[in-house]
């Protein structure tokens, strides 16, 4: 419920917390409040920062970047140090809390909280199909996304920490895609970060996106056959769903086209701590029986259909390789050419025009984390979006996210979270970088997935916490 004393309160609230709401440094625009609510134990707060585009054209186009101030309502009026959260993705904004869940509850006994919508997400000036068309033309939107990478995510926060902390440093968090951004943070700009936590986020500081599919598709292999091992009679049910899938058009609820491939993508979930088991129940009700013969259930439809959407976050599809680029070569839809190498992926045949060959009687291998040029066919919230998409595949002049040199000398300290056999991110590439980063302290362990941040609640929080602290 709005808060009826927010505009009231503003003012003396921010001198009462030491600069929470903060001066802004001379010549800048102070951050917008929009409104203040309350939950049980909490009070959150809306900011909105208008930000340049292109943070190298100052006086050029600006944007909007939003982010929620969360604070323990026992603490609102404390002098806290800052923590700003940096989500995965890329192309998602960050949580919307409902009370002191998960992490959270950690960090709140120590910060105040800042839950970024990182540019292009969320209530920031979002980039979707609907509102990317304003752009212009396909070239016009995908030089316009060219902007939206870690490097500008990083001097987004620069932008807005300066003016809510009055130039002091502050703690970053990084989750995964969050984690890669907070390695570009400890690159360019450490004089900002006063400590950085990483959850399954640590990238390969030179590995290009072949080098990061090269890796994953094994991964992805592994991750299927353990599913099959806890539960072993799952692979006939996913090749029955295939092989009706290979003969039948099916259409989900939100329009996309499930082919064999887009099926194969369910295996997304095998990289989360509960996913297996999901998997497991969504397949077991896959089925209907019609006047027309088996089809596809509406329940199981409405299910998949949620779990493979791109319209929430069409960034996630449209620059998933381009967090990869560095060398100023395109990426020319990597995870597409790799899986060729990997020819285990395609005993099914296609529906659909995106088809491989016939059924080899092969395992039925589940994927993953990866984009490939059909999802601009099959999945409506990316058709309109297709030429922006292929150009930016084929873009080339990407500059270094990471700068090596920089990060061999770093001073700031540094606690990362590596999870074993991650399924998004390459546990030997991230052991590579946790060597190549100056005093950075690690938690290599299996008893999390890569939601470890989310599913360990306190506990990930609060060893990293101690990690960086020196105090374990």
């Amino acid at each position: 419920m709005p808060d009826a004393r927010a505009g009231q309160d503003l003012a003396g609230g921010a001198q009462r917390r030491g600069g929470a709401l903060g001066a802004a440094p001379s010549g800048a625009a102070a951050p917008s409040v929009t409104g203040r609510h309350r939950q049980p134990g909490l009070v959150l707060t809306d900011h909105h920062f208008d930000v340049p585009l292109d943070h190298d054209d100052p006086t050029g186009e600006h944007i909007r970047v939003y982010a929620r101030e969360v604070v323990a309502s026992s603490r609102e009026h404390d002098e806290l140090p800052w923590l700003v959260y940096l989500q995965g993705g890329p192309g998602f904004p960050a949580g919307r809390p409902v009370g002191r869940d998960s992490w959270l509850d950690r960090a709140l006994e120590d910060y105040r909280v800042l839950l970024l919508d990182q540019r292009g997400t969320g209530r920031s000036t979002p980039a979707t199909r609907q509102t990317l068309p304003l752009r212009g033309t396909p070239a016009q939107q995908a030089d316009y996304l060219a902007h939206f990478r870690a490097d500008a995510i990083v001097r987004d926060c620069e932008h807005i920490r300066r003016r809510l902390t009055g130039d002091r440093p502050w703690t970053v968090l990084g989750q995964s895609f969050g984690g890669f951004c907070a390695v570009t943070y400890l690159s360019y700009a450490p004089e900002g970060l006063a400590e950085v936590l990483i959850t399954g986020g640590l990238p390969g500081l030179d590995a290009d996106a072949d080098a990061v599919y090269r890796a994953a598709y094994p991964r992805m292999e592994r991750k299927t056959l353990a599913h099959y091992d806890r539960y072993p009679g799952d692979e006939a049910a996913a090749r029955r769903i295939a092989a009706h899938l290979a003969e039948h058009e099916e259409v989900l609820t939100d329009g996309t086209h499930l082919t064999v491939e887009a099926f194969q993508q369910l295996g997304i979930l095998l990289g989360t701590g509960d996913g297996s088991h999901r998997l497991h129940y969504l397949l077991e009700d896959a089925f209907a029986d019609t006047a027309d013969g088996p089809r596809l259930s509406d329940a199981f439809a409405e299910q998949v259909a949620a779990i493979l959407s791109r319209a929430h976050c069409p960034l996630y599809a449209l620059l998933h390789e381009a967090i990869y680029a560095q060398d100023g070569e395109a990426t020319h839809w990597a995870a597409e050419r790799v899986r060729a190498e990997f020819p285990q992926f395609d005993g099914f045949g296609q529906s659909g025009g995106f088809g491989r060959h016939d059924n080899d009687g092969g395992r039925f291998l589940f994927t993953g984390e990866t984009v490939h040029p059909w999802m601009l066919h099959t999945h409506p919230a990316l058709r309109p979006l297709r030429r922006t998409a292929e150009l930016l595949a084929e873009r080339k002049g990407w500059t270094p996210l990471y700068d090596a040199g920089r990060l061999a000398r770093n001073t700031v300290p540094v606690a990362a979270a590596i999870y074993h056999d991650d399924l998004y991110v390459d546990t030997a590439h991230s052991l590579r970088t946790a060597r190549a980063i100056r005093g950075l302290r690690t938690w290599v362990t299996d008893e999390y997935e890569h939601d470890g941040v989310r599913a360990g609640g306190r506990a990930v929080l609060d060893r990293l916490l101690k990690l960086v602290r020196d105090e374990a």
